[in-house]
């Protein structure tokens, strides 16, 4: 791995490393700002506000710095810190030769706090409060994956109970500073959102924070809920789906642009989780995951799936709805992932090349059935992607057929 690892933003459109696609809105007023939020109503944001409106829950945005000085976010951010060595020490300067005022979209529609007279962005949270995290992606006094370790402790230690990261590492697998610094939100009960990325940004695959077990990963629609080609990437981590195209955001100079990509997905839920902890404050984060993946809308084929996940969130049902307990994170363990994935690391002494992720020991069946060591373990099924997938299962029937081939063979023989 290159010892200053570079970090994609999430938004849609400029291909390389950054990708905010903004079609500049400076025609816009901040009322019309407002009627272009087609998601408050249609995915039960307004619903949920009957209950709450996120007051009292905290939301990190690690990203570029949250400019709290725009008119839509005066008094929403209530903390902040740089960890790029190129902005403020509130995290409120964005950062960034590129893409600067990304954090600011985002930070937006997580818990914009909009305007008299219905106008300006609201969030999904209105009422939550953000800590402003500034890093640097690909630029800085330290790595960015340093900086993304260091930040999401921070974000621990100064009372987050969501973290939205729309953001990607383009490889399936992260470093073991990861490992430690989300072990830490897990241990902590911080509740991880991040993007699931977008096939027109270059992101073909779903990359690390979203591969990471324990994260709610984000996939991105279009504005008639069907799965967005270009503003979003397809995997089997992606928990639920939520809006990606003809969003509107918040820019640092008191402006608004018009973005696609699951970089505004992601903070739209972000503040969807906000609302669910505030109106069931005793729940712990597997049980708030577990309200929003369980209450969404099933969008493709019946249960989870690769596409939309388990379907299209609804925060009217997240936060009303009657949902059974459960004692683990629907979303994985981290730890044991750790327990089991990082120990082929400490037994060989040597690291794990960077894009590669460490192989889990095999659970072989009979001696007579080649499916134990063909099969796919639960973490091959949670990275991989639908044609792997496909392939494995191809590769499992021929296999099986095989075995019973033989099967009948030898009985034949033995029978004469």
């Amino acid at each position: 791995m290159s010892p200053r690892r570079r970090l994609a933003l999430l938004g849609g459109g400029l291909a390389a490393v950054l990708a905010a696609t903004l079609l500049p809105a400076a025609s816009a007023s901040a009322d019309q700002v407002r009627d272009r939020e087609y998601w408050l109503g249609e995915y039960g944001i307004r619903e949920a506000w009957q209950t709450t409106r996120g007051a009292g829950v905290r939301i990190a945005i690690i990203d570029t710095g949250v400019a709290g000085s725009h008119p839509d976010l005066r008094g929403a951010v209530v903390d902040g810190a740089d960890f790029s060595g190129l902005g403020a020490s509130d995290g409120q300067r964005p950062v960034g030769s590129e893409g600067a005022e990304h954090g600011t979209m985002v930070g937006s529609l997580a818990a914009g706090r909009g305007q008299p007279g219905d106008a300006g962005i609201i969030g999904s949270a209105p009422e939550a409060e953000l800590l402003a995290i500034s890093i640097g992606f690909g630029e800085g006094d330290a790595d960015s994956d340093t900086q993304i370790a260091e930040a999401v402790r921070w974000a621990v230690d100064h009372d987050a109970d969501v973290i939205n990261m729309s953001l990607t590492r383009n490889t399936r697998d992260w470093p073991v500073s990861w490992d430690e610094a989300f072990l830490y939100a897990a241990e902590h009960d911080v509740v991880v959102v991040a993007a699931a990325g977008n096939r027109g940004s270059g992101t073909v695959e779903v990359g690390a924070p979203a591969t990471m077990p324990g994260v709610l990963t984000v996939g991105g629609v279009d504005e008639s809920g069907a799965a967005s080609f270009d503003a979003s990437s397809q995997g089997i981590t992606i928990g639920v789906s939520a809006p990606s195209e003809n969003l509107v955001g918040a820019l640092p100079d008191g402006g608004y642009a018009l973005w696609d990509g699951t970089s505004g997905a992601t903070p739209i839920v972000a503040g969807i989780v906000a609302l669910v902890r505030a109106a069931h404050p005793d729940l712990d984060a597997a049980n708030v995951i577990q309200r929003v993946i369980s209450t969404a809308r099933d969008a493709g084929p019946a249960g989870p799936d690769f596409t939309y996940g388990h379907g299209l969130v609804d925060a009217g049902a997240a936060v009303r709805d009657e949902v059974p307990a459960v004692r683990a994170n629907p979303m994985g363990d981290l730890a044991e992932w750790v327990r089991l994935y990082r120990r082929a690391e400490t037994t060989t002494g040597e690291d794990v090349p960077s894009g590669i992720l460490p192989v889990a020991p095999e659970q072989p069946g009979p001696p007579w059935s080649p499916l134990g060591v063909l099969l796919p373990t639960v973490q091959d099924l949670r990275l991989a992607g639908p044609p792997a997938l496909v392939l494995l299962g191809l590769v499992g029937v021929l296999a099986a057929g095989a075995a019973l081939a033989r099967r009948w063979y030898l009985a034949g023989r033995r029978a004469r």
